[in-house]
């Protein structure tokens, strides 16, 4: 649905309104049409990063901001349970991070999906090669422990009252230490369709770490309770913030992940984002407040048909580090701890300061409050993950420079708008968007009076399928002073269809025209 980017009515606020015909009109209440949003702040991220977001986002012709987000899931799925960012004191941040795009469909999603993440997968097959001997040599020691451990105890029973006790004990021994004997996992970095229970299984075998990488938005969905018909987002609110998860059901192992950390990278519809906050507690208990939110403008209908394609070095480059990164990290199980030089402490205190000011009842975050919360640990978090970019060989053997914190910062301001979009978007009335539609229409053909009927007309299908969809969009204008319905007129008595509503449109709507 087109909406303006600019209020509609700027430089009439003052005005008077106008007597034409009929009643004096009262002043209308302005319908404030979404903010111009900032652009995704490419140049804030690593060279080798910001080449491949650019590169990407060009070939495919799609807004940067999904590139982008998508290259700061990418980095925490490699480094995500293994890197902490040590801020102050005992205030640790992990780097795993939360990113949900919205972008209508037909805007190349599973594209960027492909070329974004393609090199993680390359990386997890590279693990599991590596592992294999491993594994293979656990599975057969454990075979054998147990052929013994067996073995053993059908000596011990079969044996001799005065020999039974001794054999017992070295078939308990031996059955000991088969239970001890582990067979690692196959290695696994990236889940899609998958539930809460099955999060908690990938933590638990996965030495505490997963990412849900997904160019569609069905893990709001199955948060939202599509298999159990309830809402379940405890694991992913432990997830994110690396609280200790301790499982025990009947007929179930037990799980126990001391530091949980999931990774989440998403594209959605935008209507998805819009009914984040109906998922019963998802507001209430925090899980809309982890997220990064993004909610770019499309390039559909203004693409450039033979864009440049992605370089290859480029390309190649991406996979190195990214993959490097990943490798270097994987057997990691106390987590490396990233410092801040005294310098970006301060960008960051600094920065702090700005948030904590914008708090209050009157401020500018507080109809974020909750968000806004967790600004200044996402932009620590993202600091630690644009540091291992800088340095994806030896990252954990330096501090995070002033440089590195202050485009972690520009990245938490380009959040911060957007996530207010969101979030106002949230709670906004749903015909709000399609009011802006209409009473943009309006403003084009300024007609003094108009039939529903007519309206309708003006309007495209794509915006408005069904004359009954403009209900409630005339109910707002009304109740917001810019329409008002003129009485019908009498019938003849005839019979045949009743006339269309008659509208009247305020004063304002020609003289803008």
């Amino acid at each position: 649905m087109s909406v303006p980017e600019t209020d509609l009515w700027a430089g009439f606020d003052n005005e008077a309104a106008e007597d034409l015909t009929g009643p004096v009109w009262d002043e209308p209440v302005p319908l404030k049409a979404r903010p111009a949003l900032p652009a995704y702040p490419v140049d804030a991220l690593p060279g080798w990063l910001a080449d491949m977001v650019h590169g990407v986002a060009e070939e495919t012709q799609t807004p940067a901001d999904l590139a982008g987000c998508l290259a700061l899931a990418v980095i925490a799925t490699a480094a995500g349970g293994r890197v902490k960012v040590c801020v102050r004191g005992h205030w640790r941040e992990p780097v795993n991070v939360y990113t949900a795009v919205a972008l209508d469909p037909g805007n190349r999603k599973s594209a960027v999906f492909d070329l974004m993440v393609r090199p993680l997968l390359a990386a997890e097959k590279a693990l599991i090669e590596l592992s294999g001997p491993l594994r293979a040599e656990a599975e057969t020691t454990q075979r054998l422990a147990k052929a013994a451990a067996d073995k053993a105890a059908a000596k011990a029973s079969n044996a001799a009252p005065e020999e039974r006790d001794q054999l017992t004990a070295e078939a308990v021994s031996l059955a000991q230490t088969a239970e001890e004997i582990s067979v690692p996992a196959v290695p696994q970095l990236v889940a899609d369709d998958v539930t809460p229970e099955n999060v908690g299984t990938l933590l638990d075998q996965q030495g505490g770490r997963i990412a849900c990488l997904s160019a569609e938005g069905e893990l709001f969905d199955i948060i939202a309770g599509r298999y159990t018909g309830k809402p379940n987002m405890g694991m992913f609110l432990k997830g994110h913030a690396g609280d200790m998860i301790r499982v025990n059901r009947q007929g179930r192992e037990a799980q126990h992940i001391d530091a949980p950390a999931v990774t989440i990278g998403l594209a959605v519809q935008p209507e998805v984002l819009d009914a984040l906050n109906r998922i019963d507690g998802a507001d209430g208990r925090g899980l809309l407040a982890r997220f990064l939110y993004s909610r770019p403008v499309s390039l559909v209908g203004r693409r450039n048909l033979t864009p440049d394609l992605l370089d290859e070095q480029v390309a190649a480059t991406y996979a190195k580090h990214l993959g490097g990164l990943t490798l270097a990290l994987a057997d990691w199980t106390d987590p490396a701890l990233l410092q801040l030089s005294p310098e970006a402490d301060a960008v960051l205190l600094a920065f702090q300061k700005v948030t904590e000011s914008r708090l209050g009842p009157d401020g500018p975050l507080a109809p974020v409050v909750k968000w806004a919360s967790k600004r200044d640990g996402a932009v620590a978090r993202i600091a630690g993950l644009l540091h291992l970019a800088a340095h994806p060989e030896d990252g954990w053997h330096k501090p995070i420079e002033a440089a590195t914190m202050a485009a972690a910062t520009e990245l938490g301001n380009y959040f911060t708008a957007h996530a207010l979009d969101v979030f106002s978007t949230m709670s906004a009335d749903p015909a709000h968007d399609a009011a802006l539609t209409v009473l943009a229409q309006l403003v084009s053909n300024h007609p003094q009076q108009f039939t529903k009927r007519e309206l309708f007309r003006m309007l495209r299908r794509a915006d408005f399928p069904a004359i009954s969809d403009l209900d409630p969009v005339l109910t707002l204008l009304e109740e917001h002073g810019w329409i008002r319905q003129l009485p019908a007129p009498p019938r003849t008595g005839r019979g045949g269809r009743p006339p269309s509503p008659r509208y009247e449109t305020h004063p304002r709507i020609a003289r803008a025209a």
